[in-house]
């Protein structure tokens, strides 16, 4: 009987060193397994498509001429008081900053102001707008046919607000900042109200 048992301990101790071996090589920097990349959260979402509105230049615009860059884009209008403006400057910023760090990145965004207005914002007004935040954001107006079919495509809301009289009034809209892909592809919302630095941030996490 102790003949037969015997040659069982020298095989078990081998198994084990071989074992221990093992776990030392991967607690000295053996290789890992790469965690799959994050999916964006707008993955696969019906956001954005073809659209044919006006630039400053009274150029017509499409969607499709964008193919090959990022896109930000962004519904608001020119004579908004407060959020348009507070959105517009920090997805600007947002992007300066980005620029400091990732110049290559920023190379490949075109950020994109369209108007929810269009009896107001004409071509010129747009312009003046957007040069005032960067002169690297394209702003767009049309018709208000044009404008509608946009806003639908992108599931923009908006409707005439209040009344101030003397021709003026406020636009009741969604204040959303997309961010899409090289081939028009939703990616992520920005996060205009958590400040520069959060836009950077999400900016840098899905473009590359």
């Amino acid at each position: 009987m102790n003949h037969l048992a015997k040659p069982s301990r020298p095989r078990l101790l081998v198994g084990g060193i071989a074992f221990a071996a093992a776990l030392g090589l991967s607690a000295c920097g053996g290789p890992e397994i790469a965690a799959p990349p994050e999916e964006p959260p707008l993955a696969g979402a019906s956001i954005g498509g073809e659209f044919e509105l006006v630039n400053p230049a009274g150029e017509t615009v499409r969607w499709g001429d964008f193919d090959g860059q990022y896109r930000i884009v962004y519904f608001g209008y020119a004579y908004c008081p407060d959020v348009c403006p507070i959105d517009v400057g920090q997805m600007a910023r947002g992007l300066k900053k980005l620029d400091e760090s990732e110049p290559e990145k920023v190379a490949k965004i075109q950020p994109i102001f369209i108007t929810i207005d269009p009896e107001r914002d004409t071509p010129e007004v747009v312009g003046e707008f957007t040069d005032a935040f960067s002169e690297d954001l394209i702003g767009l107006t049309g018709t208000p046919e044009q404008v509608k079919a946009a806003a639908d495509t992108f599931r923009v809301y908006y409707e005439k607000g209040e009344d101030l009289g003397g021709g003026q009034y406020l636009m009741n809209h969604s204040n959303i900042t997309y961010l899409f892909g090289p081939s028009g592809e939703p990616l992520a919302t920005l996060p205009t109200d958590q400040g520069a630095e959060a836009v950077a941030a999400e900016i840098d996490k899905w473009v590359s």
